[in-house]
């Protein structure tokens, strides 16, 4: 009995951490029957009478407040700091649990060009985002990205599901996770193994000089890595000799000439990031990979935000955070022409 009582308090916790980040990431309250809705999306069942009853408990503990006569809810302060120190346990492996909800949520059709497409998500402040644009050129020249295709929107509008909060602008950018929801959507299963710094030696990639494997992280490897100052990308953009994010993937064997076509596909679309593919079984940039599979370089989607970092421009970014349809996103050069 005590180790089910234990076992239930976790599971509540869990859950109640979850609808803590759904509200935290709606601009305005949300009632029962759509946070059920959205924790379905992170492949979580609970029923909008159980969601009711999970909030009682919140508003008990000072986490959330119920707003208007129906049974709206907002995040309380209390709340917002209960997802920043939540236990680590509760944490790990996020990353990877959000890369298989975002490549399942891909809807992408190649063919029509719309439906739903991961996004990475970086609020600039207002005052120096033209700037910004300005230092993300070279990334983009060189095609140190997965797309020149992104996205703005004004402070209090959204990208996706995520509001863009006062004095800021929001910039999306394509995430490589595309590339697993195509891949899945055809029947191609593709293991994300890490997400890493590649060095760049004469335009080609060399080796991972450090990686972050998505299973046992609760941040998104390229938040921490441009955080912590550790790429180049202007530098391999403009003399080939550097430093830039990239992610790791392994897939089966036979699905090799379908992958090859998809990537094609993917590129008529304006979606590449693809920067190696290897041998059957053979090591890539220095990787190994096992027999029955070939690895797969994908450059990471926050490359050219971290190109602007570099050059001292403030951002926060949200990695691997939410979908937009493909029909929103403009060509960065368009952008900039109307900046």
């Amino acid at each position: 009995m005590p180790m089910n009582k234990i076992f239930n308090m976790e599971d509540i916790e869990k859950k109640i951490l979850l609808i803590l980040r759904i509200l935290h990431e709606s601009p305005e309250p949300v009632g029962a029957r759509l946070i059920s809705r959205r924790m379905l999306d992170h492949g979580v069942t609970l029923s909008e009478r159980g969601v009711r009853y999970h909030l009682k408990m919140m508003d008990e503990r000072g986490m959330t407040r119920l707003i208007g006569r129906h049974d709206g809810r907002a995040i309380t302060e209390q709340g917002i700091d209960e997802i920043a120190h939540a236990r680590v346990h509760d944490k790990i492996g996020f990353a990877i649990s959000r890369i298989e909800i975002l490549a399942f949520r891909t809807s992408l059709d190649l063919d029509r060009r719309q439906g739903l497409t991961p996004v990475n998500v970086s609020f600039f402040p207002k005052k120096v985002f033209k700037k910004a644009l300005e230092l993300m050129k070279p990334a983009f020249s060189a095609g140190i990205h997965v797309s020149e295709l992104v996205a703005t929107a004004e402070e209090g509008a959204r990208l996706g599901e995520v509001t863009v909060p006062a004095g800021y602008i929001g910039f999306a950018t394509v995430c490589s996770i595309v590339v697993n929801g195509i891949l899945l959507k055809h029947g191609i299963p593709m293991d994300s193994r890490f997400g890493g710094i590649l060095q760049v030696r004469n335009g080609q990639p060399l080796r991972f000089i450090e990686l972050i494997q998505y299973s046992g992280s609760s941040l998104d490897p390229s938040e921490v890595f441009i955080r912590g100052r550790m790429t180049s990308v202007r530098q391999a953009a403009e003399k080939g000799e550097g430093k830039v994010l990239a992610n790791f993937r392994e897939i089966p064997v036979p699905a090799r000439k379908l992958v090859d076509e998809l990537i094609t596909k993917l590129r008529n679309a304006g979606i590449g990031g693809v920067l190696s593919i290897g041998e059957i079984g053979e090591p890539i940039c220095q990787i190994p990979v096992d027999m029955n599979r070939f690895g797969m370089i994908l450059y990471g989607g926050l490359n050219p935000v971290a190109c602007a970092h570099e050059m001292g421009i403030d951002v926060e970014n949200r990695a691997m955070s939410t979908v937009m349809d493909y029909q929103e996103l403009q060509n960065f050069w368009e952008l900039c022409k109307n900046k």
